[in-house]
C-alpha cells in the first residue's frame, strides 16, 4: 500500500492513525510526503519507509509564483510515476492537499482511497476527489461537495490511539496541576498560531491569577515565548507549561476544562473524544475551511468563535466568562461529545480492504 499525505497536522495525522489501524508489516507500506514536512519527522518515527516527491500549490498563489509551481507539479508527476514503477501498490491512500495531485495523476487505473480531514474541500481535494475509487468524509454535511455520492461513506475523524490513553487525573498529574484549578489549553495547530500567541501573552498573567494554562506555542515563536515565561513569577510559573511541540497531545486535551486554537480538521475529531469546549479562531488568510469546521462546531453548541482580528481585544473576556460559567461549559461539552467518531480509523481500513479487493491484513504491494 502507498499512502500519499502531507504538510499540515490535518492530513497527516489521519494517515498515521489509518495506517496503525491496519495493522501492516513495514515492508507492505511506503509513504510518499513532501519536501521539509512534518510528516517525514512523524513517519520515520514510526519505521515506516518515506519517500518524497516534488509539489507545490497552484490556487491563489498569484502569477509571478505559478509557472514555478506548475514546474513543481510536472516534476512530482514525474518522480511519481518512478515510485509507482519501483513499489508497485495495489491500493493508494490519499489524505488531500496539492502533495497528492501529482501522485493520483500518476496512478490512474489503480484502486485508491480518499479521505476528506475538513467538512468542505480545498481545490486540490475536489480534484483528488476525480481520481479516487471512494471518499471517506469526516461528516455528514460533506457529502454537500461531492457529485458522485455512491463513492461516499462517512466515517468520522481517525483519532490516534495515543490520544486515548490520557484521562484528566493522568494528564493533570502529567503537567504537575493542581486538579482544584480550572485549565486552559492554547494550541496553534502544528506550526503554531502567532496572532494567538500573542494575544495569550498579552493576558497571561491575568489569566494565570485564576487558572493554570498549557501552551502549545509551535516552533515558528518559541524564543519570544520561553523568554516570556522566564519573566513569570514563581506561582505563576508553576501554573504555566509551554512547549514548542508536544508528541503527548492527548495530555493537553484530557487536562484541559477548555481550549482555545485555530479550526483545523484535527477539532472534529480530536477535540469530541474529550467532549472539550472550544473557543475556535479560524485561520483568515486561506481558504474558508477553518470557517466552515468552527462553524460546523458552533452550531451544534460545542464551541464559540472569535475572529482573529478581535483576538487582542476579546480573548480575556471570552475565556473568563466561559471558565466562570460551570454549567454553559459542561452543555459544551455534552454536544462536543455527542459527535465523537472513535471507531473512524477502523471505518476507513475496512473501506481499504474492500477497494483493494484483498483479504484483511494482506494489503501487500
Amino acid at each position: 500500500m502507498l499512502i500519499c499525505a502531507g504538510g499540515t497536522g490535518g492530513g497527516v495525522y489521519p494517515a498515521l492513525t489509518v495506517l496503525e489501524a491496519l495493522g501492516l508489516e513495514q515492508d507492505q507500506v511506503l509513504w510518499v510526503g513532501g519536501r521539509g514536512g512534518l510528516e517525514e519527522a512523524l513517519v520515520t518515527r514510526i519505521n515506516t519507509p518515506f519517500t518524497t516527491i516534488p509539489a507545490a500549490g497552484v490556487h491563489g498563489v498569484g502569477l509571478r509564483k505559478l509557472p514555478g509551481n506548475i514546474l513543481e507539479l510536472i516534476k512530482g508527476f514525474l518522480t511519481s510515476r518512478q515510485i509507482l514503477k519501483q513499489f508497485n501498490p495495489n491500493l493508494l491512500f490519499f489524505t488531500g492537499g496539492y502533495l497528492a495531485f501529482p501522485m493520483a495523476v500518476a496512478a490512474m487505473g489503480r484502486p485508491s482511497v480518499l479521505y476528506v480531514p475538513d467538512i468542505e474541500p480545498g481545490m486540490a481535494l475536489k480534484a483528488l476527489a476525480r481520481f479516487a475509487d471512494r471518499i471517506a468524509l469526516t461528516t455528514d454535511t460533506s457529502r454537500d461537495y461531492f457529485p458522485n455520492p455512491a463513492k461516499l461513506t462517512v466515517t468520522g475523524y481517525p483519532i490516534r490511539p495515543g490520544l486515548r490513553e490520557w484521562n484528566r487525573e493522568r494528564a493533570l498529574d502529567y503537567f504537575g496541576f493542581d486538579p482544584h484549578l480550572p485549565t486552559l489549553t492554547v494550541a496553534g495547530g502544528s506550526k503554531g498560531a502567532r496572532s494567538i500567541n500573542n494575544a495569550l501573552m498579552k493576558i497571561l498573567p491575568k489569566l494565570l491569577e485564576q487558572m493554570q494554562v498549557i501552551h502549545l506555542a509551535g516552533h515558528l515563536d518559541w524564543k519570544e515565548i520561553d523568554a516570556n515565561a522566564q519573566t513569570l513569577s514563581p506561582i505563576q510559573a508553576k501554573r504555566y507549561q509551554a512547549f514548542p511541540y508536544l508528541h503527548e497531545m492527548g495530555a493537553a486535551l484530557a487536562a484541559a476544562d477548555l481550549i482555545v486554537s485555530r479550526a483545523g480538521a484535527s477539532v472534529l475529531g480530536e477535540y469530541p473524544l474529550f467532549g472539550l469546549p472550544a473557543i475556535l479562531v479560524p485561520y483568515p488568510y486561506a481558504w474558508r475551511y477553518q470557517q466552515v469546521n468552527a462553524s460546523y462546531l458552533a452550531e451544534r453548541g460545542a464551541a464559540v468563535i472569535l475572529r482573529d482580528e478581535d483576538l487582542q481585544t476579546d480573548l480575556y473576556d471570552r475565556i473568563h466568562s466561559l471558565i466562570a460559567d460551570p454549567a454553559h461549559l459542561s452543555s459544551m461539552s455534552q454536544a462536543m461529545a455527542s459527535l465523537s467518531t472513535p471507531d473512524a480509523a477502523q471505518k476507513i481500513a475496512e473501506l481499504m480492504y474492500e477497494i483493494s479487493g484483498v483479504g484483511n491484513g494482506d494489503l501487500t504491494t
